[in-house]
């Protein structure tokens, strides 16, 4: 009990420096570092130089918190969302979600071709190493931390340490590059409405709300004599969390049933937990909307949880990155992350312009954003380019959302992915994220190029 308070003390410690550091640090605030970033190199920083004589009960338990909380978090994508009609998601994100997959599959292509053909006969890494790129960029440190188990059960627990650093790598070059890339736009007239830092006020640059206009964090749904409201949705989280441990526990029972080559491949028996949960937060939003309870689960305090999750998730995984694992490794890491930063700024800056009708900037940024950070990066991004929502890029990017977080960046062939390497080996897979790019480079060649040419057709038609 002590080594548990002790660990959520010193947690809850490093969160609240890495905000007044933020705070107190012009530089920290131009490059839109979280304070949950800044707490967790505050942490790994203590854990390896002052900490190593310090009782071991306030970081022993952190390591294991992330791969808890990234149920939380993805439990939380769903729940309390309108979800609309999938008519209505094609038709707004189509364009967005070539985009996001293009740039998701061409890191695997790079990530494990830079593996077979460089890393591996080099370096010795091992054969899963080049499914980091994507782990780490489009995934994250939850994706990370999800994976947990995976690297545990195929023996290879360095792949946690180089994962997160490669997600803190991934973060910190999202906001750095991505601004330096709209300084760009602004220079060559792609854009209009961005708000730079200097136009920003002082609560803007500091992250902090001034009294007179502080937002709700969520609508109470419940009267707290019967329950507390926020009680009740932590535990929508957690019956969320409960159908996907269900899903998971199907998963390995039928294993049983597979014939001998499935069984294996231990895809069944190795499948995260994660990725399930978001499908359980999904099926249990379906059943609140078939019965006509949705009302009693609000969106903005579901958010609120998912978010904390996600702060306390990256701070103890930064903050838990084992040093020595980095340095053995560090030349593989910076190959592996100039091969994916090159790729995604050449979907930007070549592939998006080509792609996208309208507002090809602010949408490609969001997708940059999310493709080396997370989801908030590339909504950080996109909001300084168009604070007011004057383009349909929020609206593409978030449409896109339902559709691509179920299979990349933590989704299904994420996790898949790095269970089909350790069991069939790298060229396999190369060749199916290989297809699957040629497949996205074909459906914008052929279907959305088609659909651009009816929709100025009936345009034309219209205007007669």
């Amino acid at each position: 009990m002590e080594t548990v308070v002790m660990s959520f003390c010193g947690l809850c410690l490093l969160l609240v420096l890495g905000k007044l550091v933020r705070t107190a640090v012009p530089l920290f605030q131009r490059l839109y570092l979280p304070a949950s970033v800044i707490g967790g190199l505050l942490g790994l920083l203590w854990i390896n130089t002052l900490g190593k004589n310090m009782a071991p009960e306030w970081h022993s338990s952190w390591g294991a918190l992330p791969g808890f909380l990234i149920n939380i978090v993805f439990a939380a994508l769903f729940i309390g969302a309108k979800i609309p009609k999938m008519k209505t998601i094609w038709n707004e994100a189509a364009p967005q979600l070539c985009m996001g997959q293009l740039l998701a599959w061409g890191q695997y292509v790079i990530g494990l071709g830079l593996a077979a053909v460089l890393l591996i006969p080099l370096f010795g890494v091992n054969k899963a190493f080049g499914n980091l790129l994507e782990i780490g960029f489009e995934g994250g440190h939850g994706t990370v931390a999800g994976l947990t188990r995976t690297f545990e059960d195929f023996g290879w627990e360095a792949g946690i340490a180089l994962g997160y650093t490669m997600a803190t790598i991934g973060m910190v070059l999202g906001i750095t590059l991505g601004m330096a890339l709209i300084n760009l736009a602004v220079r060559r007239g792609w854009v209009q409405n961005v708000r730079t830092f200097r136009e920003q006020t002082p609560h803007e640059r500091i992250g902090i709300y001034p009294k007179h206009a502080q937002p709700p964090a969520g609508k109470q749904t419940v009267q707290s004599e019967s329950i507390d409201s926020l009680a009740l949705h932590i535990a929508a989280l957690g019956m969320a969390v409960l159908i996907g441990y269900g899903l998971q526990q199907l998963l390995a029972y039928s294993n049983r049933f597979m014939p001998e080559c499935v069984q294996n491949l231990k895809i069944l028996t190795s499948f995260p937990l994660f990725p399930l949960c978001l499908i359980g937060g999904l099926i249990l939003q379906k059943f609140l909307l078939l019965v006509r309870l949705d009302s009693l689960v609000d969106q903005g305090q579901i958010q609120r949880l998912g978010g904390a999750s996600l702060d306390f998730l990256v701070v103890a995984a930064v903050a838990s990155i084992r040093l020595d694992f980095v340095l053995a490794y560090w030349m593989p890491l910076l190959i592996l992350a100039i091969g994916g930063t090159a790729w995604s700024i050449f979907m930007v800056l070549y592939i998006a312009p080509r792609l996208f009708e309208e507002a090809w900037f602010e949408r490609s940024i969001a997708e940059f954003g999310q493709g080396l950070g997370v989801t908030a990066t590339g909504l950080l991004l996109l909001r300084t380019v168009d604070p007011d929502n004057n383009t349909p890029a929020a609206a593409s990017f978030g449409y896109k959302q339902l559709l691509h977080e179920p299979i990349m960046g933590g989704g299904i062939w994420t996790s898949l992915a790095l269970v089909l390497v350790f069991t069939r080996g790298i060229g396999e897979v190369w060749l199916i994220s290989a297809g699957m790019l040629i497949f996205w480079l074909l459906f914008w060649r052929f279907v959305l190029r088609r659909r651009k040419k009816t929709a100025k057709v009936e345009i034309f038609h219209k205007t007669r």
